[in-house]
């Protein structure tokens, strides 16, 4: 079974649910409201908080943008894309603050590099690596990524099969520290339309294909928390979301985005799921031992029966509660043409001590 620790956190197959909160562009460009975020999410029961680190000219091309416009999501911002990726870009001076604040609230730091740079200078201040879909054919900056031996967490929207086994056997190549797969759809729309393609069943996919290999996650952008409740039902043990404090706040990721209140409610709502899901074994449950006699039948006389009168099926019949030592109906062999040892009452249960 795979089974690492992010930060303090054990991560594995039977593990509680992980929560990263991904902050993202949802700073607004102020360093306060960063920390702000950080002490919200953790009091939300979020287990890690997100950010990006780019900047717009390591992620954007203008020209390209010039060329086929805003698409998707991507319609509805105010400002041209590069001017929005600039915006939403974070100040790396912010990176000490923002550790001494994650560590001051007890939740752990991670981020998204888009910069190989920002590789390297992140590194001594993050926990774990999360390699964006948009940078699952950029080879280059995943293996650069997998040599720093931290977990890599690999969201997967927007691609097929086989690049997402390529790029897990180029991480495993370089990395053993452990390794997350999300399913993920990159539509940030949060159109209601959106829930008819994000395809949890593709983790039993990746469960049979990359068992031994990884722990199941998913990186969702729909509104509420049903995705969530279905993908740990289905095995994923790492659940990302955008994070705000003001779903009305100007922004790409606000509209999209959980707050304290969905936020608290979600993880709420997963423990419950948690702890309903079980070890698998089926069993009478501690819970259900009086209820399955209670709930149980066993045969009692329809008529009084003298003594030594054979036992005919119309002389009985199966009714609730089961008694100690009674027959249930599943074994009438037991009882039927068996012989009263002594007088029987009508309505009396039929124990084994009273037939021969």
């Amino acid at each position: 079974m795979i089974k690492f620790k992010i930060g303090k956190k054990i991560i594995s197959n039977n593990s509680p649910t992980y929560f990263i909160a991904d902050i993202a562009a949802n700073h607004d460009g102020s360093l306060l409201r960063a920390k702000r975020l950080i002490r919200l999410c953790a009091k939300a029961g979020a287990d890690a908080v997100k950010f990006q680190h780019f900047k717009a000219e390591t992620i954007i091309s203008k020209n390209g943008f010039k060329e086929i416009g805003k698409k998707s999501h991507q319609s509805k911002w105010k400002k041209d894309v590069y001017e929005t990726y600039q915006d939403a870009s974070i100040n790396f001076d912010w990176s000490k603050e923002l550790y001494k604040e994650c560590k001051k609230n007890k939740i752990d730091l991670m981020t998204s590099p888009y910069d190989l740079n920002y590789v390297d200078m992140v590194n001594k201040y993050i926990c774990a690596y999360k390699i964006g879909s948009g940078d699952i054919t950029w080879n280059e900056i995943i293996k650069k990524m997998a040599l720093k031996k931290k977990p890599l967490i690999l969201a997967t929207g927007a691609s097929n099969l086989k690049e997402v086994t390529e790029t897990v056997k180029l991480i495993k190549r370089y990395n053993k520290n452990g390794l997350v797969i999300m399913q993920c759809n990159t539509n940030y729309s949060n159109s209601e339309n959106n829930f008819l393609y994000i395809n949890l069943n593709v983790l039993k996919k990746y469960k049979k294909i990359f068992n031994r290999k990884a722990v199941l996650g998913l990186s969702d952008h729909t509104s509420g928390h049903s995705t969530v409740l279905g993908a740990v039902a289905l095995g994923a043990r790492v659940v990302e979301k955008h994070f705000t404090d003001d779903n009305n706040r100007s922004g790409p990721d606000h509209k999209f985005s959980m707050n304290y209140k969905t936020w608290k409610l979600m993880v709420d709502e997963t423990r419950r799921l948690e702890r309903a899901l079980g070890d698998g074994n089926k069993k009478i449950e501690k819970n259900e031992i009086l209820t399955s006699y209670i709930q149980r039948r066993s045969y009692y006389s329809v008529r009084e029966i003298k003594k030594g009168e054979k036992i005919k099926k119309d002389s009985v019949f199966p009714l609730r509660p089961y008694l100690k030592n009674s027959i249930s109906p599943n074994n009438e062999k037991l009882i039927l043409n068996k012989r009263a040892k002594k007088n029987i009452k009508k309505g009396e249960c039929i124990k084994k001590n009273l037939i021969y």
